[in-house]
């Protein structure tokens, strides 16, 4: 075993702030139960001079999905007892509605509300609130896979389990955050800072980069079970000492938080109580990154080694790549650099039959694959047999074509390839009866154009992507959320005469939309 505090460890430390730059950050690296690193560098607010300290207030985001499946955990030992209290904020969800348990896994089929947000005309910077997502969280009528069946990120899940929570208990989240996880693992700082306007301690995040400059993130967002968690490095690294401390204990939150889970039909998920279950450098990880506008944050646990480490930016840098440098540091090993491979035959453009959404491969410069296809672009490494696959993804060719593998989603599918040049007669207005909402498309001058409208106002048009002759790209560069919910597939369908008139709408997080025309 490394020593504990070694001079690579030191080094990597030392480079942070230069290989990730932006106005502040922190990071902790733990060892059974004793911290190596604690360290803080920059500005929290950089425009008020106020310095980065371990008391520093982070927005955390996601991160605090598995807090709030503690608190769930801890109020209602048996979540399902909560499932009349799920199908009872869904009153006009058709068939059968997903339970807490779905909701705690990431295996609901709910459409992510962010991502619905944007066909409703969200712009970036557009308030969302309590209103707005009582409203598109209780307009749901159908879901996009049947509950317990696939993976597939959904925020609401989480502010569904505490509001429920609320409901139950006649308390509010932070108190019961509070009074069920924070104080029990000796976190004296973190708070439920719901509103994402500001932080109660002045810090501020940042969107831009170091070429262009930085700039305050502008978020508009109120955030409850799925993001709202403000903690400070001190509270992050009384977290991880709790779970090193109770790692022995079946009854413990974290080990409960942890424990293995499953899809209906019995196969392993790889998520599951607001974590994600993963191997870095070899080894099995529980882990979970956060992101909002001007905010970055990635936490692991390695039981074997019995290794945390956090990262916490107040910038838009990568913090789980710096994780994982951190991770390599105190583990005294080198990060795996993927395989260079040639190119193989069978890079272009698909569509996945199951979702409907459009995949495309192609070369990446360092010797892999790209494939865009879920919510961020995946790089793929080839494989000696021709293949190519990632922690989340295998692509692999077969005798009926190329066959595409999600493991994590429970997901193998035949893609289909796209064919012919795309047309542009597909000009129009088209309306989705379940959202009430509408997109146009628009011939400017030969160019086409599309954006959404709805009851959250009338999104920016944006440039489509052609990809098969009934088949474009919708780009969303910015959204409600950091991550924006990726790029929309638009499938258009013609009549008996080759008119269009429907498009099936949808990306990752939101599928399987119908959209007929109205003008």
């Amino acid at each position: 075993m490394p020593a504990l505090k070694s001079d690579r460890l030191d080094s990597i430390l030392a480079a942070l702030p230069a290989a990730y730059p932006g106005p502040g950050g922190a990071c902790a690296v733990l060892r059974d139960g004793e911290v190596l690193v604690r360290h803080t560098w920059g500005w929290a607010n950089a425009e008020r001079r106020i310095p980065f300290t371990p008391r520093t207030l982070f927005r955390m985001c996601s991160i605090t999905k598995q807090f709030t499946c503690a608190a769930v955990l801890d109020a209602f030992p048996d979540p399902s007892v909560l499932d009349g209290d799920v199908r009872g904020r869904l009153p006009l969800l058709e068939g059968a509605a997903p339970g807490a348990l779905h909701l705690c896994h990431n295996q609901s089929g709910l459409r992510d509300y962010w991502a619905v947000g944007m066909l409703h005309g969200a712009l970036p910077e557009t308030p969302f609130g309590d209103a707005e997502a009582a409203r598109v969280i209780g307009g749901t009528r159908s879901l996009q896979f049947a509950p317990g069946t696939r993976y597939s990120y959904c925020n609401q899940n989480f502010r569904l389990l505490s509001d429920i929570l609320e409901s139950r208990t006649g308390r509010s989240f932070g108190e019961l955050l509070r009074e069920r996880v924070f104080d029990p693992a000796g976190m004296p700082h973190a708070i439920l800072a719901a509103d994402a306007r500001a932080m109660p301690d002045g810090t501020e995040g940042y969107e831009g980069s170091q070429a262009s400059g930085f700039r305050v993130a502008d978020n508009r967002i109120l955030w409850t079970g799925d993001a709202g968690l403000g903690a400070s490095l001190e509270d992050m690294i009384a977290w991880e000492r709790h779970v090193d401390a109770t790692r022995d204990d079946p009854d413990a939150l974290y080990s409960r938080l942890s424990a293995a889970t499953s899809f209906a039909c019995g196969a392993a998920a790889t998520y599951g109580f607001g974590l994600g279950r993963r191997k870095e450098m070899g080894r099995a990880v529980t882990a979970h990154g956060g992101a909002l506008r001007g905010w970055r944050s990635h936490r692991l646990y390695v039981p074997s080694e019995r290794v945390s480490v956090v990262v916490m930016f107040n910038h838009l840098s990568d913090a789980h790549d710096a994780a994982i440098d951190l991770l390599a540091a105190v583990l005294g090993e080198d990060r795996p650099k993927p395989p260079v491979g040639a190119a193989p035959s069978w890079l272009g453009r698909y569509v996945e039959p199951e979702t409907g959404l459009a995949v495309r491969i192609d070369a990446a410069p360092n010797g892999q694959v790209r494939l865009r296809y879920g919510q961020n672009p995946d790089l793929l490494n080839i494989t000696p047999d021709g293949g190519a696959e990632s922690d989340n993804t295998r692509l692999r060719a077969g005798e009926d074509g190329l066959w595409m593998d999600r493991p994590s989603e429970n997901q193998s599918s035949l893609l289909r390839p796209c064919d012919g040049e795309p047309a542009s007669d597909v000009a129009g207005r088209f309306r989705c009866a379940e959202l009430d909402a509408e997109l146009t498309v628009a011939d400017a001058g030969g160019a086409l154009y599309g954006g959404f409208s709805g009851f959250l106002g009338q999104a920016r048009m944006e440039f489509l992507e052609g990809v098969a002759r009934d088949v474009w790209m919708l780009p969303c560069p910015r959204a409600l959320d950091h991550t924006p919910p990726g790029d929309w597939t638009l499938r258009f369908h013609r009549d008996a005469g080759g008119r269009v008139e429907a498009v099936d709408v949808g990306c990752w997080l939101a599928r399987g939309l119908r959209y007929e025309r109205i003008g």
